[in-house]
Protein backbone atom coordinates (compact mmCIF):
# COMPACT_ATOMS: atom_id res chain seq x y z
CA UNK A 1 0.00 0.00 0.00
CA UNK A 2 1.43 3.36 -1.04
CA UNK A 3 2.16 5.95 1.46
CA UNK A 4 -0.70 8.20 0.76
CA UNK A 5 -3.45 5.87 1.63
CA UNK A 6 -4.85 4.87 5.04
CA UNK A 7 -3.20 2.42 7.26
CA UNK A 8 -6.08 1.39 10.00
CA UNK A 9 -7.48 4.98 11.12
CA UNK A 10 -4.10 6.44 10.92
CA UNK A 11 -3.09 8.23 7.28
CA UNK A 12 0.51 9.72 6.61
CA UNK A 13 0.70 13.31 5.64
CA UNK A 14 1.34 14.27 2.25
CA UNK A 15 3.51 16.89 1.49
CA UNK A 16 1.68 20.12 0.23
CA UNK A 17 1.40 20.67 -3.84
CA UNK A 18 2.12 23.95 -3.21
CA UNK A 19 4.93 24.09 -0.94
CA UNK A 20 6.41 21.05 -2.42
CA UNK A 21 6.79 23.54 -6.26
CA UNK A 22 8.15 26.85 -3.74
CA UNK A 23 10.67 23.66 -2.74
CA UNK A 24 12.41 23.59 -5.60
CA UNK A 25 11.33 26.86 -6.87
CA UNK A 26 14.04 29.35 -8.62
CA UNK A 27 14.27 33.08 -7.71
CA UNK A 28 12.58 33.54 -11.28
CA UNK A 29 9.75 31.27 -10.45
CA UNK A 30 6.52 33.53 -11.21
CA UNK A 31 4.37 31.54 -8.41
CA UNK A 32 7.07 31.72 -6.05
CA UNK A 33 7.15 36.04 -6.81
CA UNK A 34 3.75 36.35 -6.75
CA UNK A 35 3.41 35.01 -3.70
CA UNK A 36 6.06 36.78 -1.94
CA UNK A 37 4.69 40.15 -3.36
CA UNK A 38 1.37 39.19 -2.05
CA UNK A 39 2.96 38.67 1.48
CA UNK A 40 4.87 41.45 1.36
CA UNK A 41 1.13 43.63 0.81
CA UNK A 42 -0.35 42.02 3.22
CA UNK A 43 2.59 42.76 6.01
CA UNK A 44 1.97 46.35 5.12
CA UNK A 45 -1.64 46.47 5.58
CA UNK A 46 -2.40 45.04 8.86
CA UNK A 47 -1.99 47.73 11.95
CA UNK A 48 -0.97 47.24 15.38
CA UNK A 49 -4.46 46.46 16.90
CA UNK A 50 -4.77 43.38 14.29
CA UNK A 51 -1.68 42.36 14.38
CA UNK A 52 -1.52 41.78 18.09
CA UNK A 53 -5.21 39.74 17.64
CA UNK A 54 -4.21 38.08 14.72
CA UNK A 55 -0.69 37.09 16.03
CA UNK A 56 -1.23 36.80 19.79
CA UNK A 57 0.13 33.65 19.91
CA UNK A 58 4.01 34.84 18.63
CA UNK A 59 3.45 37.54 21.05
CA UNK A 60 2.88 34.84 23.77
CA UNK A 61 5.77 33.04 22.67
CA UNK A 62 8.48 35.65 21.97
CA UNK A 63 7.92 36.83 25.55
CA UNK A 64 8.56 33.32 27.02
CA UNK A 65 11.58 33.13 24.85
CA UNK A 66 12.54 36.59 25.57
CA UNK A 67 12.37 36.26 29.36
CA UNK A 68 15.83 34.41 29.50
CA UNK A 69 17.41 37.81 28.83
CA UNK A 70 15.68 38.84 32.65
CA UNK A 71 17.58 35.88 33.79
CA UNK A 72 20.64 37.59 32.29
CA UNK A 73 19.96 41.13 33.70
CA UNK A 74 19.43 39.68 37.12
CA UNK A 75 22.69 37.33 36.73
CA UNK A 76 25.59 39.89 35.34
CA UNK A 77 24.70 42.70 37.19
CA UNK A 78 25.17 40.92 40.58
CA UNK A 79 28.63 40.76 40.73
CA UNK A 80 29.00 44.79 40.48
CA UNK A 81 26.63 45.31 42.41
CA UNK A 82 28.29 43.16 45.61
CA UNK A 83 31.27 45.26 45.19
CA UNK A 84 29.69 47.68 47.29
CA UNK A 85 28.00 45.18 50.01
CA UNK A 86 29.12 45.08 53.02
CA UNK A 87 28.95 40.95 53.86
CA UNK A 88 30.46 39.97 50.54
CA UNK A 89 33.56 42.55 50.32
CA UNK A 90 33.98 40.98 53.89
CA UNK A 91 34.17 37.83 52.75
CA UNK A 92 35.59 37.68 49.46
CA UNK A 93 37.34 41.48 49.67
CA UNK A 94 40.70 42.92 51.56
CA UNK A 95 41.52 45.06 53.69
CA UNK A 96 42.27 48.69 52.59
CA UNK A 97 42.24 51.16 55.10
CA UNK A 98 40.37 52.33 57.93
CA UNK A 99 38.27 54.64 56.27
CA UNK A 100 37.53 52.64 53.65
CA UNK A 101 37.58 49.00 55.14
CA UNK A 102 36.83 45.71 52.96
CA UNK A 103 37.27 46.42 49.39
CA UNK A 104 37.17 44.19 46.10
CA UNK A 105 40.46 45.08 44.73
CA UNK A 106 40.30 46.74 41.48
CA UNK A 107 42.35 44.25 40.13
CA UNK A 108 39.46 41.58 41.18
CA UNK A 109 37.09 43.40 39.53
CA UNK A 110 38.47 43.66 36.49
CA UNK A 111 39.05 39.78 36.39
CA UNK A 112 35.47 39.08 37.13
CA UNK A 113 34.44 41.90 34.43
CA UNK A 114 36.93 41.05 31.49
CA UNK A 115 36.68 36.73 31.91
CA UNK A 116 32.74 36.81 32.45
CA UNK A 117 32.84 39.06 29.20
CA UNK A 118 35.36 37.15 27.54
CA UNK A 119 33.32 33.74 28.60
CA UNK A 120 29.92 35.64 27.29
CA UNK A 121 31.75 36.03 23.86
CA UNK A 122 32.03 32.46 23.33
CA UNK A 123 28.70 31.34 24.66
CA UNK A 124 27.52 34.34 21.92
CA UNK A 125 29.55 32.56 18.81
CA UNK A 126 28.89 28.92 20.27
CA UNK A 127 25.06 30.09 19.48
CA UNK A 128 25.09 31.46 16.17
CA UNK A 129 27.27 28.13 14.58
CA UNK A 130 24.70 25.82 17.32
CA UNK A 131 21.75 27.74 16.04
CA UNK A 132 22.00 27.41 12.62
CA UNK A 133 22.52 23.66 13.05
CA UNK A 134 20.11 23.13 15.27
CA UNK A 135 17.67 25.65 15.95
CA UNK A 136 16.81 28.49 18.58
CA UNK A 137 14.82 26.01 21.04
CA UNK A 138 17.48 22.81 21.49
CA UNK A 139 20.01 25.32 21.71
CA UNK A 140 18.62 27.53 24.62
CA UNK A 141 17.40 23.96 26.38
CA UNK A 142 20.74 23.34 26.60
CA UNK A 143 22.34 26.51 27.65
CA UNK A 144 19.67 26.41 30.70
CA UNK A 145 20.96 22.51 31.66
CA UNK A 146 24.20 24.21 31.75
CA UNK A 147 23.44 26.97 33.77
CA UNK A 148 21.76 25.27 36.42
CA UNK A 149 24.93 22.99 37.13
CA UNK A 150 26.89 25.86 37.05
CA UNK A 151 25.43 27.93 39.41
CA UNK A 152 26.22 25.37 42.18
CA UNK A 153 30.13 26.48 42.04
CA UNK A 154 29.17 29.95 42.74
CA UNK A 155 26.96 29.46 45.58
CA UNK A 156 29.50 26.96 47.61
CA UNK A 157 32.61 29.24 46.44
CA UNK A 158 34.90 28.90 49.48
CA UNK A 159 37.21 31.44 48.05
CA UNK A 160 37.21 35.09 45.16
CA UNK A 161 39.00 32.15 42.97
CA UNK A 162 36.14 29.85 42.80
CA UNK A 163 33.46 32.22 42.54
CA UNK A 164 35.56 33.51 38.97
CA UNK A 165 35.54 30.68 37.82
CA UNK A 166 31.75 29.74 38.86
CA UNK A 167 31.37 33.40 36.68
CA UNK A 168 33.10 32.65 33.97
CA UNK A 169 31.06 29.06 33.78
CA UNK A 170 28.34 31.10 34.26
CA UNK A 171 28.94 33.47 31.62
CA UNK A 172 28.63 30.51 28.44
CA UNK A 173 25.20 30.32 28.86
CA UNK A 174 24.72 33.95 29.49
CA UNK A 175 26.21 34.51 25.82
CA UNK A 176 23.66 32.33 24.50
CA UNK A 177 20.33 33.50 26.10
CA UNK A 178 21.44 37.62 25.33
CA UNK A 179 21.43 36.31 21.59
CA UNK A 180 18.77 33.85 21.28
CA UNK A 181 15.98 36.51 22.78
CA UNK A 182 16.30 39.35 20.02
CA UNK A 183 16.53 36.75 17.09
CA UNK A 184 14.17 34.80 18.36
CA UNK A 185 11.55 37.73 18.26
CA UNK A 186 12.40 39.21 15.39
CA UNK A 187 11.89 35.93 13.29
CA UNK A 188 8.38 35.10 15.00
CA UNK A 189 6.71 38.01 14.91
CA UNK A 190 4.89 40.28 11.92
CA UNK A 191 6.06 44.09 10.70
CA UNK A 192 3.23 45.60 12.86
CA UNK A 193 4.49 44.38 16.32
CA UNK A 194 8.21 43.35 15.73
CA UNK A 195 9.13 46.59 17.33
CA UNK A 196 7.55 46.22 20.49
CA UNK A 197 8.53 42.11 20.82
CA UNK A 198 12.07 42.65 20.04
CA UNK A 199 12.49 46.33 22.61
CA UNK A 200 10.02 43.93 25.22
CA UNK A 201 13.96 42.27 25.84
CA UNK A 202 15.37 45.41 27.07
CA UNK A 203 12.16 45.66 29.43
CA UNK A 204 13.53 41.71 30.46
CA UNK A 205 16.81 43.67 31.46
CA UNK A 206 14.98 45.57 33.59
CA UNK A 207 12.81 43.27 35.13
CA UNK A 208 16.47 41.20 35.22
CA UNK A 209 17.98 44.27 37.65
CA UNK A 210 14.99 45.39 39.43
CA UNK A 211 15.01 41.88 40.93
CA UNK A 212 18.59 41.59 41.47
CA UNK A 213 18.77 44.85 42.98
CA UNK A 214 15.31 44.40 45.50
CA UNK A 215 16.93 41.33 46.58
CA UNK A 216 20.18 43.27 47.78
CA UNK A 217 18.61 45.72 49.42
CA UNK A 218 16.56 43.80 51.05
CA UNK A 219 19.52 41.49 52.06
CA UNK A 220 21.74 44.40 52.48
CA UNK A 221 22.16 44.82 56.51
CA UNK A 222 22.16 41.01 57.03
CA UNK A 223 25.97 40.85 57.95
CA UNK A 224 25.89 36.87 57.60
CA UNK A 225 26.93 34.49 54.46
CA UNK A 226 23.27 34.01 53.38
CA UNK A 227 23.24 38.20 52.77
CA UNK A 228 25.95 36.99 49.65
CA UNK A 229 24.48 33.25 48.89
CA UNK A 230 20.14 33.74 48.60
CA UNK A 231 21.29 36.30 45.70
CA UNK A 232 23.02 33.16 44.30
CA UNK A 233 20.56 30.72 45.09
CA UNK A 234 17.75 32.69 42.93
CA UNK A 235 19.14 32.29 39.81
CA UNK A 236 17.97 28.35 40.38
CA UNK A 237 14.44 29.77 39.94
CA UNK A 238 14.55 30.61 36.48
CA UNK A 239 15.80 27.37 34.54
CA UNK A 240 13.03 24.84 34.94
CA UNK A 241 9.91 27.20 33.63
CA UNK A 242 12.09 28.33 30.90
CA UNK A 243 12.69 25.06 29.88
CA UNK A 244 9.69 23.80 29.53
CA UNK A 245 8.69 27.26 27.38
CA UNK A 246 11.15 26.19 25.04
CA UNK A 247 10.51 22.54 24.69
CA UNK A 248 6.72 23.85 23.82
CA UNK A 249 7.39 27.18 21.97
CA UNK A 250 7.06 26.67 18.11
CA UNK A 251 11.07 26.88 15.91
CA UNK A 252 11.60 30.16 14.07
CA UNK A 253 9.88 29.28 10.90
CA UNK A 254 12.60 31.61 8.81
CA UNK A 255 15.07 28.77 10.28
CA UNK A 256 12.89 26.05 9.16
CA UNK A 257 13.09 27.51 5.63
CA UNK A 258 16.26 28.38 5.15
CA UNK A 259 16.95 24.29 6.07
CA UNK A 260 14.66 23.09 3.41
CA UNK A 261 11.85 22.15 6.27
CA UNK A 262 8.48 24.17 4.36
CA UNK A 263 5.52 21.53 6.04
CA UNK A 264 7.34 22.36 9.71
CA UNK A 265 7.74 26.02 9.02
CA UNK A 266 4.34 26.18 7.71
CA UNK A 267 3.05 24.67 10.85
CA UNK A 268 5.21 27.07 12.63
CA UNK A 269 3.40 29.76 11.33
CA UNK A 270 0.00 28.46 12.03
CA UNK A 271 1.08 27.75 15.45
CA UNK A 272 2.17 31.35 15.79
CA UNK A 273 -1.45 32.87 14.50
CA UNK A 274 -5.13 32.58 15.78
CA UNK A 275 -6.54 29.70 13.49
CA UNK A 276 -9.77 32.00 12.94
CA UNK A 277 -7.87 34.32 10.88
CA UNK A 278 -7.61 34.77 7.24
CA UNK A 279 -3.77 34.17 6.49
CA UNK A 280 -2.52 32.72 3.41
CA UNK A 281 0.50 30.73 4.81
CA UNK A 282 1.85 29.62 1.22
CA UNK A 283 2.29 33.33 0.67
CA UNK A 284 4.20 34.23 3.63
CA UNK A 285 6.57 30.65 3.27
CA UNK A 286 6.99 32.03 -0.66
CA UNK A 287 8.28 35.41 0.54
CA UNK A 288 10.16 33.95 3.23
CA UNK A 289 11.57 31.98 0.53
CA UNK A 290 12.02 34.65 -1.89
CA UNK A 291 14.12 36.88 0.72
CA UNK A 292 16.50 33.78 1.06
CA UNK A 293 17.18 33.18 -2.52
CA UNK A 294 17.45 36.76 -3.08
CA UNK A 295 20.36 37.11 -0.20
CA UNK A 296 21.67 33.99 -1.36
CA UNK A 297 22.44 35.55 -4.94
CA UNK A 298 24.43 38.20 -3.17
CA UNK A 299 26.21 36.14 -0.60
CA UNK A 300 25.15 32.39 -0.11
CA UNK A 301 26.91 30.95 3.22
CA UNK A 302 26.13 31.79 6.40
CA UNK A 303 29.44 31.75 8.17
CA UNK A 304 30.51 34.99 10.30
CA UNK A 305 33.00 35.16 7.79
CA UNK A 306 30.48 36.30 5.11
CA UNK A 307 28.72 38.67 7.92
CA UNK A 308 31.96 41.23 6.47
CA UNK A 309 31.07 40.65 2.96
CA UNK A 310 28.92 42.56 0.43
CA UNK A 311 26.23 44.49 2.05
CA UNK A 312 26.23 42.60 4.52
CA UNK A 313 29.42 44.23 6.45
CA UNK A 314 27.61 47.69 6.74
CA UNK A 315 25.00 45.72 8.40
CA UNK A 316 26.81 43.98 10.70
CA UNK A 317 28.98 47.91 11.39
CA UNK A 318 25.74 49.15 12.11
CA UNK A 319 24.35 46.56 14.77
CA UNK A 320 27.87 46.44 16.43
CA UNK A 321 28.02 49.80 16.76
CA UNK A 322 24.34 49.62 18.08
CA UNK A 323 25.04 47.42 20.46
CA UNK A 324 28.60 48.77 21.46
CA UNK A 325 26.51 52.13 22.20
CA UNK A 326 25.20 50.67 25.26
CA UNK A 327 28.88 50.45 26.87
CA UNK A 328 30.17 54.28 25.31
CA UNK A 329 26.84 56.04 26.23
CA UNK A 330 28.09 55.80 30.28
CA UNK A 331 26.25 52.87 31.59
CA UNK A 332 28.94 51.19 32.82
CA UNK A 333 29.07 54.55 35.09
CA UNK A 334 25.38 54.80 35.96
CA UNK A 335 24.72 50.69 36.01
CA UNK A 336 27.09 50.21 38.45
CA UNK A 337 25.43 52.96 40.58
CA UNK A 338 25.14 51.49 44.03
CA UNK A 339 29.27 51.55 44.02
CA UNK A 340 28.99 55.06 42.61
CA UNK A 341 27.22 56.44 45.32
CA UNK A 342 28.77 55.21 47.54
CA UNK A 343 32.40 56.63 46.81
CA UNK A 344 30.45 59.87 46.21
CA UNK A 345 29.69 59.40 50.00
CA UNK A 346 26.60 58.40 50.67
CA UNK A 347 26.00 55.39 52.91
CA UNK A 348 25.25 51.77 51.95
CA UNK A 349 21.27 51.32 52.62
CA UNK A 350 20.75 54.77 50.68
CA UNK A 351 22.87 53.73 48.11
CA UNK A 352 20.98 50.57 47.28
CA UNK A 353 17.96 52.10 47.97
CA UNK A 354 18.57 54.88 44.68
CA UNK A 355 20.00 51.74 42.81
CA UNK A 356 16.24 49.85 43.42
CA UNK A 357 14.64 52.96 42.14
CA UNK A 358 16.43 53.60 39.30
CA UNK A 359 15.77 50.62 38.27
CA UNK A 360 12.08 50.68 38.39
CA UNK A 361 12.29 53.86 36.86
CA UNK A 362 14.09 52.04 33.87
CA UNK A 363 11.05 49.69 34.32
CA UNK A 364 9.12 52.17 33.55
CA UNK A 365 10.54 54.19 31.20
CA UNK A 366 10.61 50.72 28.51
CA UNK A 367 7.01 50.87 29.14
CA UNK A 368 6.52 54.40 28.29
CA UNK A 369 8.65 53.83 25.12
CA UNK A 370 6.20 51.92 23.50
CA UNK A 371 3.83 54.50 23.23
CA UNK A 372 5.75 56.03 20.78
CA UNK A 373 7.78 53.16 18.94
CA UNK A 374 4.98 53.22 16.23
CA UNK A 375 5.40 56.55 15.65
CA UNK A 376 8.77 58.00 15.40
CA UNK A 377 11.73 55.79 13.29
CA UNK A 378 14.26 53.99 15.25
CA UNK A 379 16.89 56.29 14.19
CA UNK A 380 14.97 59.35 15.61
CA UNK A 381 14.31 57.80 18.93
CA UNK A 382 17.93 56.54 19.12
CA UNK A 383 19.41 60.04 18.04
CA UNK A 384 17.08 61.93 19.96
CA UNK A 385 17.72 59.56 23.07
CA UNK A 386 21.76 59.45 22.94
CA UNK A 387 21.71 63.37 22.58
CA UNK A 388 20.06 63.34 26.26
CA UNK A 389 22.48 60.69 28.22
CA UNK A 390 26.03 63.11 26.51
CA UNK A 391 24.32 66.15 28.03
CA UNK A 392 23.36 64.14 30.92
CA UNK A 393 26.76 63.11 31.17
CA UNK A 394 28.52 66.46 30.89
CA UNK A 395 26.27 67.64 33.81
CA UNK A 396 27.23 65.11 36.11
CA UNK A 397 31.35 65.61 35.01
CA UNK A 398 31.07 69.80 35.67
CA UNK A 399 29.18 69.00 39.25
CA UNK A 400 32.30 66.66 40.12
CA UNK A 401 34.64 69.79 40.03
CA UNK A 402 33.81 72.24 42.46
CA UNK A 403 34.14 70.77 46.65
CA UNK A 404 32.16 68.22 47.45
CA UNK A 405 28.89 68.05 49.76
CA UNK A 406 26.44 66.52 50.43
CA UNK A 407 23.79 68.07 48.13
CA UNK A 408 26.51 67.32 45.06
CA UNK A 409 26.81 64.15 45.94
CA UNK A 410 23.49 63.70 45.72
CA UNK A 411 22.84 65.65 42.75
CA UNK A 412 25.63 63.88 40.85
CA UNK A 413 23.66 60.34 42.47
CA UNK A 414 20.38 61.24 40.92
CA UNK A 415 20.85 62.55 37.51
CA UNK A 416 22.52 58.93 37.37
CA UNK A 417 18.93 57.73 37.55
CA UNK A 418 17.53 60.29 35.34
CA UNK A 419 20.18 58.79 33.21
CA UNK A 420 18.43 55.65 33.70
CA UNK A 421 14.61 57.11 32.79
CA UNK A 422 16.31 58.57 29.48
CA UNK A 423 18.11 55.45 28.45
CA UNK A 424 15.47 53.00 29.20
CA UNK A 425 12.85 55.18 27.27
CA UNK A 426 15.19 55.71 24.50
CA UNK A 427 18.32 54.15 23.31
CA UNK A 428 17.83 50.97 25.61
CA UNK A 429 14.96 49.21 24.04
CA UNK A 430 15.44 50.89 20.56
CA UNK A 431 19.18 48.98 20.17
CA UNK A 432 17.31 45.89 21.03
CA UNK A 433 14.68 46.51 17.72
CA UNK A 434 17.79 47.40 15.05
CA UNK A 435 20.15 45.15 15.93
CA UNK A 436 17.27 42.45 15.42
CA UNK A 437 16.04 44.05 12.05
CA UNK A 438 19.14 45.21 10.50
CA UNK A 439 20.67 41.73 9.50
CA UNK A 440 19.93 39.83 6.54
CA UNK A 441 17.67 37.01 7.36
CA UNK A 442 20.51 34.20 6.68
CA UNK A 443 22.56 35.93 9.07
CA UNK A 444 20.29 37.72 11.34
CA UNK A 445 21.74 35.29 14.65
CA UNK A 446 25.11 35.36 13.10
CA UNK A 447 25.01 39.49 13.06
CA UNK A 448 23.71 39.46 17.00
CA UNK A 449 25.97 37.43 17.72
CA UNK A 450 28.80 39.52 16.13
CA UNK A 451 27.39 42.51 17.68
CA UNK A 452 26.66 41.01 21.59
CA UNK A 453 30.16 40.17 21.00
CA UNK A 454 31.42 43.65 20.34
CA UNK A 455 29.51 45.12 22.97
CA UNK A 456 31.19 42.64 25.51
CA UNK A 457 34.60 43.44 24.06
CA UNK A 458 33.21 47.01 24.68
CA UNK A 459 32.66 46.12 28.59
CA UNK A 460 35.89 44.16 28.64
CA UNK A 461 38.17 47.33 27.95
CA UNK A 462 35.86 50.18 29.05
CA UNK A 463 33.51 48.66 31.57
CA UNK A 464 36.01 46.10 33.00
CA UNK A 465 39.58 47.74 32.55
CA UNK A 466 38.70 51.36 32.73
CA UNK A 467 35.53 51.96 35.18
CA UNK A 468 36.97 50.31 38.05
CA UNK A 469 40.06 52.02 38.13
CA UNK A 470 38.32 55.32 37.53
CA UNK A 471 36.33 54.29 40.51
CA UNK A 472 38.03 52.45 43.28
CA UNK A 473 39.50 54.48 46.15
CA UNK A 474 42.80 51.63 46.23
CA UNK A 475 43.31 53.19 41.75
CA UNK A 476 42.56 56.37 40.40
CA UNK A 477 39.46 57.55 42.98
CA UNK A 478 38.14 60.14 40.02
CA UNK A 479 34.71 59.50 41.72
CA UNK A 480 31.89 62.13 39.72
CA UNK A 481 34.91 63.14 37.56
CA UNK A 482 34.99 59.82 35.73
CA UNK A 483 31.76 61.17 33.94
CA UNK A 484 33.86 62.97 31.85
CA UNK A 485 35.34 60.35 30.44
CA UNK A 486 32.40 58.88 29.28
CA UNK A 487 30.17 61.81 28.12
CA UNK A 488 33.45 62.50 25.43
CA UNK A 489 33.28 58.72 24.32
CA UNK A 490 29.43 59.26 23.87
CA UNK A 491 29.77 62.41 22.05
CA UNK A 492 31.91 60.74 19.75
CA UNK A 493 29.09 57.58 19.24
CA UNK A 494 26.76 60.55 19.09
CA UNK A 495 28.69 61.47 15.50
CA UNK A 496 29.22 58.33 14.43
CA UNK A 497 25.46 57.90 15.27
CA UNK A 498 23.85 60.55 12.84
CA UNK A 499 26.24 60.01 9.72
CA UNK A 500 25.65 55.91 9.80
CA UNK A 501 22.37 54.27 12.31
CA UNK A 502 19.96 53.06 9.86
CA UNK A 503 15.96 53.20 9.74
CA UNK A 504 14.23 49.77 9.78
CA UNK A 505 10.97 51.15 10.96
CA UNK A 506 8.18 49.77 8.60
CA UNK A 507 10.83 47.69 6.47
CA UNK A 508 9.78 43.88 5.22
CA UNK A 509 13.06 42.09 5.54
CA UNK A 510 13.30 42.13 1.67
CA UNK A 511 12.72 45.63 0.97
CA UNK A 512 15.44 46.54 3.49
CA UNK A 513 17.68 43.93 1.17
CA UNK A 514 17.30 46.27 -1.73
CA UNK A 515 17.49 49.18 0.29
CA UNK A 516 21.20 48.00 1.12
CA UNK A 517 22.08 46.35 -2.12
CA UNK A 518 21.01 50.16 -3.60
CA UNK A 519 23.37 51.85 -1.16
CA UNK A 520 20.67 54.10 -0.12
CA UNK A 521 21.95 56.01 3.01
CA UNK A 522 21.73 56.48 6.75
CA UNK A 523 20.14 59.84 6.56
CA UNK A 524 18.14 58.75 3.03
CA UNK A 525 17.36 56.06 4.95
CA UNK A 526 13.65 57.04 7.09
CA UNK A 527 12.32 58.83 3.75
CA UNK A 528 12.90 56.44 0.51
CA UNK A 529 10.17 55.04 -0.94
CA UNK A 530 10.82 51.03 -1.92
CA UNK A 531 8.33 50.53 -5.24
CA UNK A 532 7.21 46.92 -5.48
CA UNK A 533 8.93 46.36 -8.88
CA UNK A 534 12.57 47.38 -7.29
CA UNK A 535 12.48 43.81 -5.25
CA UNK A 536 12.45 42.15 -8.52
CA UNK A 537 14.73 44.41 -10.45
CA UNK A 538 17.65 42.80 -9.25
CA UNK A 539 16.72 39.04 -10.01
CA UNK A 540 15.59 40.55 -13.61
CA UNK A 541 18.79 41.92 -14.30
CA UNK A 542 20.79 38.97 -13.15
CA UNK A 543 18.36 37.24 -15.42
CA UNK A 544 19.19 39.22 -18.69
CA UNK A 545 22.99 38.72 -17.47
CA UNK A 546 22.87 35.02 -17.37
CA UNK A 547 20.39 35.23 -20.95
CA UNK A 548 23.51 37.38 -22.56
CA UNK A 549 26.08 34.99 -21.00
CA UNK A 550 24.89 32.19 -22.36
CA UNK A 551 24.60 33.77 -25.87
CA UNK A 552 27.62 34.45 -26.21
CA UNK A 553 29.12 31.30 -24.72
CA UNK A 554 26.59 29.54 -27.78
CA UNK A 555 28.48 32.31 -29.94
CA UNK A 556 32.17 30.90 -29.15
CA UNK A 557 31.26 27.41 -29.49
CA UNK A 558 29.48 27.79 -33.31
Amino acid sequence: MSNDQKTGDAQIEKADPGLDHLQHATIHDKALNNGALEATVQEHSIGLLEGLKTYKRACFWSMLISASIIMEGYDVTLISSFYGYPSFRERYGEYLNEESGYQISADWQTKFSALGAFANIVGAIFNGWATAKWGHRTVLMSSLVALTGFVFISFFAPTIEVLLVGQILCGLPWGVFATTGPAYAAEVTPLAIRGYLTAYVNLCWCIGQFISAGVLRGLVTNTTEWGYRIPFAIQWVWPVPLFIAAFLAPESPWYLVRTGKLDQAKKSLQRLSEANREIDYDAQIAMMIHTNKLEEEERAGVSYWDAFRGTNLRRTEIACMSFLSQITNGGALCYSGSFFFLQTGIDATASYGISLGGTGIAFVGTVLSWFYIHRFGRRTIWLVGFSALVVILWTIGFLALPHQTKPLAWGQSLLCVVWLGAYSMTVGPIVYTIVSEIGSTRLRTQTVVLARSVYYVGNIICGGTIQPRLLSPGAWNAKGKTAFFWAALATLTLVWGYFRMYETKDRTFGELDVMFQKGVTARQSSKYVVQNEEVFEARENNEDSEKKELGETKQQVL
